[in-house]
């Protein structure tokens, strides 16, 4: 049994809409392998259940009713956009052993500015000058929350920016695929590329849960990541990644009540300061895409 690939559609209210529902799953694995790693679990390990729990799932939920499962139309950009996300997952997971959860978080959202970048010259859309300021102003958000240059500015910073240009890349990729592999299949070949290169690294010294909790984030990182992805590659079907990078700011929210409930590690009075600018710019651009949406089914305008 083949399943037919979903083509790409122009709905991008309702590829907002799917992205923020994945944002809670993203919160949720980006909490576990923080709370892991507060309990001596190696990072090559966290990342390696990461993906073994993402595969098999999707192997277990896709397999019997996509018997092509394994088909794609450009493998190239599965291979690369497998390798994207293994550099988005281990420099996340590898800053947050050092620095809070806002801070990963607020440092892994510079990737809208990346993607907006990036969106001209490979996917060929127009972004004019008032989504760029808006961009521009979710950043002096983030340089709010970070304050480099100070004390409170760790080198593991500069991980998370690796991290973000990675899932820059990631979200562009994602993009070209719509519409040629299916989100199973992206699914899959994210899954089992990633877990294939991180697989030598996973059992150097494996170390097991030792707690109920631990056992808990130990499954809920592949769980969460396996939905959070497939849920975030349905999104790019229905938007393009100019138009949701910016709503994954949502997720920042997430971060800091688990960073205060879980870890006791309540946000700063930069992180109250910063984030404003971060969900103003990302509101403001939904309602720009939704006035151009409304304003080019008339005539073409400058945006």
């Amino acid at each position: 049994m083949s399943s037919p690939i979903a083509a790409v559609e122009d709905r991008r209210n309702l590829g907002i809409g799917i992205l923020l529902f994945a944002q809670l799953f993203f919160a949720t694995l980006d909490t576990s392998a923080k709370y892991l790693s507060t309990f001596g679990i190696p990072l090559g390990e966290i990342v390696f259940v990461r993906y073994a729990v993402h595969v098999v799932l999707a192997l277990v939920l896709f397999l019997p009713v996509q018997r092509n499962l394994f088909v794609t139309r450009n493998w190239k950009l599965e291979l690369l956009r497998g390798l994207c996300l293994l550099g988005v997952t281990a420099a996340n997971f590898l800053a947050q052993r050092f620095l809070p959860l806002t801070v990963t978080g607020a440092l892994m959202f510079t990737m809208p500015l990346m993607v907006t970048a990036l969106s001209g010259p490979l996917l060929g859309e127009k972004v004019g000058w008032r989504r760029w300021l808006a961009v521009g102003a979710g950043f002096i958000g983030i340089l709010i929350i970070v304050r480099p240059g100070t004390e409170a500015f760790h080198p593991a910073s500069l991980i998370c920016l690796a991290g973000a240009l990675s899932a820059a890349f990631y979200g562009i990729i994602t993009r070209k695929l719509a519409g040629v592999d299916s989100a199973a299949t992206q699914q899959v070949y994210s899954g089992i590329i990633a877990l294939a290169c991180v697989t030598p690294f996973a059992f150097t010294s494996w170390v097991w849960p030792s707690s109920g909790g631990t056992w808990f984030a130990f499954i809920a990182i592949g769980i969460t990541g396996m939905i959070a992805h497939q849920l975030n590659t349905i999104a790019h079907r229905f938007a393009p990644p100019s138009a949701l990078a910016p709503f994954s700011y949502s997720e920042l929210i997430l971060l800091a009540i688990a960073s205060w409930l879980i870890f006791q590690n309540p946000p700063d009075i930069w992180f109250y300061l910063g984030t404003p600018f971060i969900i103003g710019s990302g509101l403001y651009i939904w309602l720009r895409e939704r006035k151009l949406r409304r304003e080019t089914s008339v005539t073409p305008v400058e945006d």
